[in-house]
Protein backbone atom coordinates (compact mmCIF):
# COMPACT_ATOMS: atom_id res chain seq x y z
CA UNK A 1 0.00 0.00 0.00
CA UNK A 2 1.48 3.23 -1.05
CA UNK A 3 1.42 4.88 2.69
CA UNK A 4 3.74 8.00 1.43
CA UNK A 5 0.66 9.03 -1.24
CA UNK A 6 -1.71 8.39 1.84
CA UNK A 7 0.32 11.12 4.06
CA UNK A 8 0.64 13.22 0.80
CA UNK A 9 -3.17 13.62 0.64
CA UNK A 10 -3.94 13.43 4.40
CA UNK A 11 -1.20 16.60 4.82
CA UNK A 12 -2.83 18.34 2.01
CA UNK A 13 -6.23 19.02 3.81
CA UNK A 14 -6.60 18.57 7.58
CA UNK A 15 -8.83 16.47 8.03
CA UNK A 16 -11.64 18.22 9.71
CA UNK A 17 -15.80 18.40 9.29
CA UNK A 18 -17.77 20.55 7.15
CA UNK A 19 -18.55 22.36 10.78
CA UNK A 20 -17.20 22.22 13.79
CA UNK A 21 -18.30 19.05 16.45
CA UNK A 22 -20.33 20.13 19.36
CA UNK A 23 -19.58 18.44 22.43
CA UNK A 24 -22.31 15.45 23.06
CA UNK A 25 -23.67 15.53 19.79
CA UNK A 26 -23.96 12.89 16.75
CA UNK A 27 -21.12 12.80 14.04
CA UNK A 28 -22.24 11.62 11.21
CA UNK A 29 -19.25 9.90 8.18
CA UNK A 30 -19.53 9.65 5.15
CA UNK A 31 -16.81 8.32 2.45
CA UNK A 32 -18.35 6.77 -0.48
CA UNK A 33 -17.02 4.54 -3.54
CA UNK A 34 -14.48 1.89 -3.26
CA UNK A 35 -12.56 2.55 0.29
CA UNK A 36 -8.87 2.70 -0.19
CA UNK A 37 -6.17 2.97 2.87
CA UNK A 38 -6.90 6.66 3.03
CA UNK A 39 -11.02 6.60 3.30
CA UNK A 40 -10.48 3.74 6.08
CA UNK A 41 -7.60 5.70 8.03
CA UNK A 42 -10.12 8.93 7.96
CA UNK A 43 -12.85 7.07 9.25
CA UNK A 44 -10.68 5.28 12.14
CA UNK A 45 -9.37 9.10 12.93
CA UNK A 46 -12.76 10.22 12.64
CA UNK A 47 -14.18 8.06 15.59
CA UNK A 48 -10.81 8.68 17.28
CA UNK A 49 -11.41 12.29 17.40
CA UNK A 50 -15.62 12.26 17.80
CA UNK A 51 -14.58 9.92 21.22
CA UNK A 52 -11.54 12.69 22.32
CA UNK A 53 -14.79 15.34 21.31
CA UNK A 54 -16.82 13.97 23.75
CA UNK A 55 -19.38 13.12 21.02
CA UNK A 56 -22.54 10.70 21.76
CA UNK A 57 -22.72 8.89 18.80
CA UNK A 58 -20.81 8.33 15.75
CA UNK A 59 -22.24 7.11 12.53
CA UNK A 60 -20.77 5.50 9.60
CA UNK A 61 -22.31 6.09 6.49
CA UNK A 62 -21.71 3.41 3.99
CA UNK A 63 -21.84 2.98 0.12
CA UNK A 64 -19.15 1.13 -1.14
CA UNK A 65 -18.77 -2.05 -3.28
CA UNK A 66 -15.11 -2.80 -2.46
CA UNK A 67 -12.07 -2.34 0.52
CA UNK A 68 -8.86 -1.78 -1.36
CA UNK A 69 -6.38 -2.43 1.31
CA UNK A 70 -6.23 -4.99 3.67
CA UNK A 71 -4.13 -3.28 6.68
CA UNK A 72 -6.11 -0.14 6.95
CA UNK A 73 -9.43 -2.73 6.90
CA UNK A 74 -8.06 -4.72 9.64
CA UNK A 75 -7.19 -1.25 11.42
CA UNK A 76 -10.69 0.33 11.52
CA UNK A 77 -12.67 -3.53 12.26
CA UNK A 78 -10.89 -3.16 15.59
CA UNK A 79 -11.35 -0.12 16.24
CA UNK A 80 -15.26 -0.73 15.27
CA UNK A 81 -15.19 -4.07 17.59
CA UNK A 82 -13.35 -2.19 20.10
CA UNK A 83 -14.78 1.63 19.80
CA UNK A 84 -13.67 4.72 22.25
CA UNK A 85 -17.35 5.85 21.34
CA UNK A 86 -20.53 4.33 20.16
CA UNK A 87 -20.38 3.64 16.37
CA UNK A 88 -23.57 2.63 14.16
CA UNK A 89 -23.45 1.82 10.89
CA UNK A 90 -26.35 2.26 8.16
CA UNK A 91 -26.20 1.53 4.18
CA UNK A 92 -28.11 3.86 2.58
CA UNK A 93 -29.32 6.12 1.62
CA UNK A 94 -30.91 3.48 -1.33
CA UNK A 95 -29.79 2.36 -3.62
CA UNK A 96 -26.29 2.17 -1.69
CA UNK A 97 -24.11 -0.89 -1.01
CA UNK A 98 -21.57 -2.98 0.81
CA UNK A 99 -19.54 -5.56 -0.66
CA UNK A 100 -16.66 -7.46 0.26
CA UNK A 101 -14.73 -6.24 3.19
CA UNK A 102 -17.27 -3.48 3.82
CA UNK A 103 -20.28 -6.25 3.68
CA UNK A 104 -17.78 -7.91 6.66
CA UNK A 105 -17.29 -4.94 8.70
CA UNK A 106 -20.86 -4.14 8.58
CA UNK A 107 -21.76 -7.89 9.61
CA UNK A 108 -20.04 -7.63 12.66
CA UNK A 109 -21.27 -4.47 13.85
CA UNK A 110 -23.00 -4.92 16.88
CA UNK A 111 -25.48 -1.72 15.85
CA UNK A 112 -26.37 -1.71 12.13
CA UNK A 113 -28.92 -1.22 9.24
CA UNK A 114 -29.46 -0.66 5.95
CA UNK A 115 -32.15 1.23 3.67
CA UNK A 116 -34.69 -0.99 1.73
CA UNK A 117 -33.13 -0.87 -1.65
CA UNK A 118 -30.00 -1.08 -0.75
CA UNK A 119 -27.71 -4.34 -1.11
CA UNK A 120 -25.46 -6.28 1.29
CA UNK A 121 -22.89 -9.48 -0.16
CA UNK A 122 -20.30 -10.58 -2.56
CA UNK A 123 -18.55 -10.69 0.91
CA UNK A 124 -15.41 -12.04 -0.50
CA UNK A 125 -12.84 -11.76 -1.65
CA UNK A 126 -12.22 -9.41 1.74
CA UNK A 127 -10.06 -6.90 -0.42
CA UNK A 128 -11.06 -6.62 -4.16
CA UNK A 129 -8.65 -8.53 -6.66
CA UNK A 130 -6.58 -10.29 -4.07
CA UNK A 131 -8.38 -13.79 -3.08
CA UNK A 132 -5.78 -14.20 -0.87
CA UNK A 133 -6.85 -11.57 1.58
CA UNK A 134 -7.94 -13.54 4.70
CA UNK A 135 -11.67 -13.19 5.98
CA UNK A 136 -11.57 -10.65 9.01
CA UNK A 137 -14.76 -12.06 10.69
CA UNK A 138 -16.41 -15.47 11.97
CA UNK A 139 -17.19 -17.77 8.94
CA UNK A 140 -20.91 -18.08 10.17
CA UNK A 141 -21.52 -14.21 9.98
CA UNK A 142 -20.83 -14.50 5.91
CA UNK A 143 -23.21 -17.51 5.29
CA UNK A 144 -25.45 -16.48 2.88
CA UNK A 145 -23.77 -13.51 2.02
CA UNK A 146 -21.71 -14.78 -0.99
CA UNK A 147 -23.86 -13.26 -3.64
CA UNK A 148 -25.63 -9.91 -3.59
CA UNK A 149 -28.02 -9.47 -1.18
CA UNK A 150 -30.97 -7.03 -1.06
CA UNK A 151 -32.31 -4.97 1.68
CA UNK A 152 -35.29 -6.71 2.58
CA UNK A 153 -34.07 -10.51 2.41
CA UNK A 154 -31.35 -9.24 5.10
CA UNK A 155 -31.70 -10.01 9.33
CA UNK A 156 -30.31 -6.55 9.36
CA UNK A 157 -32.79 -3.73 10.72
CA UNK A 158 -34.10 -1.95 7.46
CA UNK A 159 -33.91 2.39 8.31
CA UNK A 160 -35.10 4.50 5.44
CA UNK A 161 -33.47 7.77 6.23
CA UNK A 162 -30.69 8.36 8.83
CA UNK A 163 -33.00 10.54 10.77
CA UNK A 164 -35.49 7.63 11.27
CA UNK A 165 -32.09 5.74 12.61
CA UNK A 166 -30.82 8.53 14.91
CA UNK A 167 -33.97 8.50 16.34
CA UNK A 168 -34.62 4.85 16.79
CA UNK A 169 -31.26 4.97 18.18
CA UNK A 170 -32.32 6.79 20.99
CA UNK A 171 -31.86 4.70 24.77
CA UNK A 172 -29.92 1.72 23.14
CA UNK A 173 -26.95 0.35 24.97
CA UNK A 174 -23.36 0.14 22.97
CA UNK A 175 -20.24 -1.84 24.01
CA UNK A 176 -17.44 0.44 24.41
CA UNK A 177 -13.63 -0.14 25.51
CA UNK A 178 -15.12 2.12 28.67
CA UNK A 179 -18.12 -0.43 29.64
CA UNK A 180 -21.64 -0.27 28.03
CA UNK A 181 -22.61 3.28 27.27
CA UNK A 182 -26.50 4.60 26.73
CA UNK A 183 -26.88 6.47 24.11
CA UNK A 184 -29.44 9.34 23.85
CA UNK A 185 -29.70 10.58 20.40
CA UNK A 186 -32.91 13.25 21.40
CA UNK A 187 -33.28 15.76 23.45
CA UNK A 188 -36.44 17.67 24.49
CA UNK A 189 -37.37 21.46 23.95
CA UNK A 190 -39.80 23.71 24.93
CA UNK A 191 -41.82 26.11 21.92
CA UNK A 192 -44.93 28.71 22.42
CA UNK A 193 -45.42 26.71 25.66
CA UNK A 194 -45.20 23.22 23.98
CA UNK A 195 -42.91 20.58 25.08
CA UNK A 196 -40.67 18.54 22.32
CA UNK A 197 -38.31 16.37 21.27
CA UNK A 198 -35.50 16.86 18.48
CA UNK A 199 -32.62 14.55 16.88
CA UNK A 200 -29.51 16.30 18.71
CA UNK A 201 -26.68 18.25 16.67
CA UNK A 202 -25.49 16.25 13.80
CA UNK A 203 -22.27 17.20 12.39
CA UNK A 204 -21.53 15.66 8.97
CA UNK A 205 -18.10 15.09 8.71
CA UNK A 206 -16.26 14.60 4.84
CA UNK A 207 -12.63 14.32 3.93
CA UNK A 208 -10.79 17.26 3.30
CA UNK A 209 -10.35 18.35 -0.43
CA UNK A 210 -7.15 16.87 -0.81
CA UNK A 211 -8.23 13.68 0.05
CA UNK A 212 -11.43 13.41 -2.21
CA UNK A 213 -9.01 15.36 -4.59
CA UNK A 214 -7.35 11.78 -5.22
CA UNK A 215 -9.76 9.48 -4.78
CA UNK A 216 -11.48 10.99 -7.81
CA UNK A 217 -9.30 8.19 -9.31
CA UNK A 218 -10.66 5.18 -6.91
CA UNK A 219 -12.91 3.73 -9.05
CA UNK A 220 -12.05 2.38 -12.69
CA UNK A 221 -13.86 3.99 -15.29
CA UNK A 222 -12.78 6.92 -13.46
CA UNK A 223 -8.89 5.58 -13.37
CA UNK A 224 -9.38 5.06 -17.11
CA UNK A 225 -10.52 8.14 -18.04
CA UNK A 226 -7.98 10.37 -16.36
CA UNK A 227 -5.17 7.66 -17.69
CA UNK A 228 -6.22 8.13 -20.97
CA UNK A 229 -6.69 11.57 -21.04
CA UNK A 230 -3.11 12.24 -19.56
CA UNK A 231 -1.55 10.67 -22.62
CA UNK A 232 -3.52 11.94 -25.07
CA UNK A 233 -2.26 15.54 -23.65
CA UNK A 234 1.23 14.35 -23.69
CA UNK A 235 0.93 13.39 -27.26
CA UNK A 236 -0.70 16.87 -28.28
CA UNK A 237 2.04 18.88 -26.23
CA UNK A 238 4.71 17.00 -28.11
CA UNK A 239 3.07 17.93 -31.49
CA UNK A 240 2.58 21.46 -30.21
CA UNK A 241 5.46 22.27 -29.43
CA UNK A 242 6.26 23.15 -25.93
CA UNK A 243 3.86 23.09 -22.83
CA UNK A 244 1.03 25.25 -22.14
CA UNK A 245 -1.84 24.58 -19.93
CA UNK A 246 -3.21 21.65 -21.71
CA UNK A 247 0.32 20.07 -20.13
CA UNK A 248 -0.59 21.57 -16.18
CA UNK A 249 -4.50 19.74 -17.21
CA UNK A 250 -2.70 16.15 -18.29
CA UNK A 251 -0.21 16.32 -15.47
CA UNK A 252 -3.16 16.72 -12.98
CA UNK A 253 -5.06 14.00 -14.87
CA UNK A 254 -2.15 11.47 -14.69
CA UNK A 255 -1.95 12.23 -11.24
CA UNK A 256 -5.44 11.31 -10.13
CA UNK A 257 -4.69 7.94 -13.01
CA UNK A 258 -1.59 7.56 -10.72
CA UNK A 259 -3.43 6.77 -7.58
CA UNK A 260 -6.07 4.88 -8.68
CA UNK A 261 -3.56 2.91 -10.00
CA UNK A 262 -1.53 2.06 -7.00
CA UNK A 263 -4.88 1.82 -5.00
CA UNK A 264 -6.75 -0.56 -7.20
CA UNK A 265 -6.14 -4.43 -8.23
CA UNK A 266 -4.85 -3.05 -11.72
CA UNK A 267 -4.01 -5.79 -13.89
CA UNK A 268 -1.31 -5.07 -15.41
CA UNK A 269 -1.22 -6.36 -18.93
CA UNK A 270 -4.65 -4.71 -19.69
CA UNK A 271 -2.30 -1.57 -18.18
CA UNK A 272 0.31 -2.31 -21.16
CA UNK A 273 -2.28 -3.10 -23.41
CA UNK A 274 -4.15 0.50 -22.78
CA UNK A 275 -0.75 2.22 -23.33
CA UNK A 276 0.14 0.32 -26.40
CA UNK A 277 -3.48 1.54 -27.93
CA UNK A 278 -2.58 4.98 -26.91
CA UNK A 279 0.97 4.35 -28.72
CA UNK A 280 -0.46 3.46 -31.78
CA UNK A 281 -2.91 6.50 -32.27
CA UNK A 282 0.10 8.61 -31.38
CA UNK A 283 1.90 6.99 -34.35
CA UNK A 284 -1.02 6.65 -36.86
CA UNK A 285 -1.41 10.71 -35.91
CA UNK A 286 2.49 10.81 -36.63
CA UNK A 287 2.19 9.17 -39.95
CA UNK A 288 -1.01 11.26 -40.83
CA UNK A 289 -3.76 9.13 -40.32
CA UNK A 290 -3.20 5.49 -40.95
CA UNK A 291 -6.68 3.97 -40.43
CA UNK A 292 -5.17 0.07 -39.65
CA UNK A 293 -3.14 2.11 -36.71
CA UNK A 294 -6.06 4.00 -35.52
CA UNK A 295 -8.66 1.46 -35.32
CA UNK A 296 -6.51 -1.34 -33.88
CA UNK A 297 -5.44 1.62 -31.60
CA UNK A 298 -8.84 2.31 -30.34
CA UNK A 299 -9.79 -1.47 -30.25
CA UNK A 300 -6.88 -1.83 -28.01
CA UNK A 301 -7.77 0.65 -25.53
CA UNK A 302 -11.11 -0.52 -25.37
CA UNK A 303 -10.03 -3.95 -24.27
CA UNK A 304 -7.84 -2.85 -22.00
CA UNK A 305 -9.92 -0.73 -20.12
CA UNK A 306 -12.81 -3.66 -20.01
CA UNK A 307 -10.03 -5.20 -17.89
CA UNK A 308 -8.37 -2.80 -16.55
CA UNK A 309 -8.90 -4.21 -12.86
CA UNK A 310 -9.50 -7.31 -11.21
CA UNK A 311 -12.90 -6.11 -9.32
CA UNK A 312 -13.63 -10.00 -8.25
CA UNK A 313 -17.14 -9.21 -9.30
CA UNK A 314 -17.31 -6.11 -6.87
CA UNK A 315 -15.86 -3.07 -8.58
CA UNK A 316 -15.46 -4.66 -12.17
CA UNK A 317 -15.02 -1.86 -15.18
CA UNK A 318 -18.68 -1.75 -17.09
CA UNK A 319 -17.52 -1.39 -21.03
CA UNK A 320 -20.29 0.74 -21.51
CA UNK A 321 -18.53 3.53 -19.19
CA UNK A 322 -15.22 2.94 -20.69
CA UNK A 323 -16.63 3.37 -24.27
CA UNK A 324 -16.82 6.97 -24.11
CA UNK A 325 -13.35 7.40 -22.92
CA UNK A 326 -12.68 5.42 -25.62
CA UNK A 327 -14.39 7.19 -28.57
CA UNK A 328 -13.09 10.58 -26.59
CA UNK A 329 -9.95 10.06 -26.81
CA UNK A 330 -10.34 9.01 -30.79
CA UNK A 331 -11.97 12.00 -31.73
CA UNK A 332 -9.67 14.06 -30.01
CA UNK A 333 -6.40 12.20 -32.02
CA UNK A 334 -8.64 12.10 -35.87
CA UNK A 335 -10.08 15.66 -35.55
CA UNK A 336 -9.70 18.12 -32.33
CA UNK A 337 -6.24 17.64 -32.34
CA UNK A 338 -5.16 18.35 -36.32
CA UNK A 339 -7.46 21.28 -36.05
CA UNK A 340 -6.10 23.25 -32.73
CA UNK A 341 -2.62 21.80 -33.74
CA UNK A 342 -2.90 23.78 -37.08
CA UNK A 343 -4.84 26.77 -35.49
CA UNK A 344 -1.80 27.03 -33.06
CA UNK A 345 1.06 27.63 -35.57
CA UNK A 346 -1.45 29.75 -38.12
CA UNK A 347 -1.64 33.43 -38.28
CA UNK A 348 -3.88 35.85 -39.78
CA UNK A 349 -1.54 36.71 -42.46
CA UNK A 350 -0.01 33.34 -43.98
CA UNK A 351 -2.43 30.83 -44.54
CA UNK A 352 -1.82 27.42 -46.00
CA UNK A 353 -1.91 28.85 -49.51
CA UNK A 354 0.49 31.21 -48.51
CA UNK A 355 2.99 28.45 -48.05
CA UNK A 356 2.88 27.16 -51.73
CA UNK A 357 6.14 26.85 -53.24
CA UNK A 358 8.03 27.47 -49.46
CA UNK A 359 10.16 24.35 -48.44
CA UNK A 360 10.72 22.53 -45.76
CA UNK A 361 11.89 18.74 -44.67
CA UNK A 362 10.02 15.54 -44.14
CA UNK A 363 9.72 14.45 -40.47
CA UNK A 364 8.68 11.22 -41.33
CA UNK A 365 8.21 8.72 -44.04
CA UNK A 366 5.95 9.15 -46.19
CA UNK A 367 3.27 6.23 -46.94
CA UNK A 368 2.05 8.34 -48.71
CA UNK A 369 0.89 10.65 -45.96
CA UNK A 370 2.94 12.30 -43.43
CA UNK A 371 4.36 14.91 -41.53
CA UNK A 372 6.35 18.03 -42.63
CA UNK A 373 8.54 21.35 -40.90
CA UNK A 374 7.73 24.03 -43.29
CA UNK A 375 8.65 27.96 -41.67
CA UNK A 376 9.22 26.26 -38.00
CA UNK A 377 6.07 25.06 -37.84
CA UNK A 378 4.56 21.11 -38.13
CA UNK A 379 1.83 20.53 -40.92
CA UNK A 380 -0.19 17.24 -42.20
CA UNK A 381 0.91 16.63 -45.80
CA UNK A 382 0.35 13.97 -48.52
CA UNK A 383 2.95 12.97 -51.75
CA UNK A 384 2.55 10.73 -54.61
CA UNK A 385 3.52 7.05 -53.62
CA UNK A 386 6.61 7.39 -56.36
CA UNK A 387 7.72 10.24 -54.70
CA UNK A 388 9.52 8.29 -52.09
CA UNK A 389 9.94 10.67 -49.54
CA UNK A 390 11.83 9.29 -46.30
CA UNK A 391 12.45 10.93 -43.41
CA UNK A 392 14.79 14.35 -43.33
CA UNK A 393 14.13 14.61 -47.16
CA UNK A 394 13.79 18.15 -48.47
CA UNK A 395 10.35 18.73 -49.89
CA UNK A 396 8.34 21.89 -51.68
CA UNK A 397 4.96 22.47 -51.00
CA UNK A 398 2.97 22.17 -54.42
CA UNK A 399 -0.83 23.32 -53.09
CA UNK A 400 -3.23 22.72 -50.65
CA UNK A 401 -5.71 19.44 -50.18
CA UNK A 402 -8.04 19.89 -47.89
CA UNK A 403 -6.26 19.44 -44.50
CA UNK A 404 -2.97 18.16 -46.19
CA UNK A 405 -0.50 20.51 -48.06
CA UNK A 406 0.80 18.43 -51.11
CA UNK A 407 4.60 18.21 -51.09
CA UNK A 408 7.62 16.98 -53.36
CA UNK A 409 10.81 16.08 -52.81
CA UNK A 410 13.63 18.96 -53.65
CA UNK A 411 15.94 16.81 -56.05
CA UNK A 412 19.33 17.78 -55.79
CA UNK A 413 19.89 19.16 -59.06
CA UNK A 414 16.76 21.96 -57.82
CA UNK A 415 19.10 22.33 -54.92
CA UNK A 416 21.70 23.68 -56.63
Amino acid sequence: MPRILVGIALLLVPLTALAQSDEGGIDLVDVSGPLDASAMEFMTQSIMEAAAAGQELIVLQINSKAALDSDALNDLMLTIDRPPIPVAIWVGPAPAAAYGGIAQLVLNASEKSIAPGSEIGLALPTVAGDPAAPLLIDESLVEGYEGVVVAGDTDLELQPTIRQYLQDLNGRTFLTVEGPVVVETVEEFTQDGEAGVTIKTVTFIKPGLGLRFFRLGVTPEAAFFFLVVGLSIISFEFFAIGPGVAAAFGALSLLIAGWGVVNLPVQWWALTLAISGWILLTVSYQKGGVIAFTGLGAVMLQIGGIFFIDGSGQIDARWWLILPSVLAVLFFFVLAMPTVQRARFSTQVLGREGLVGASGVALVDFDPDGLVEVNNARWRATAHREAGIARGSAVMVTGVDGLFLEVEPISSEREN
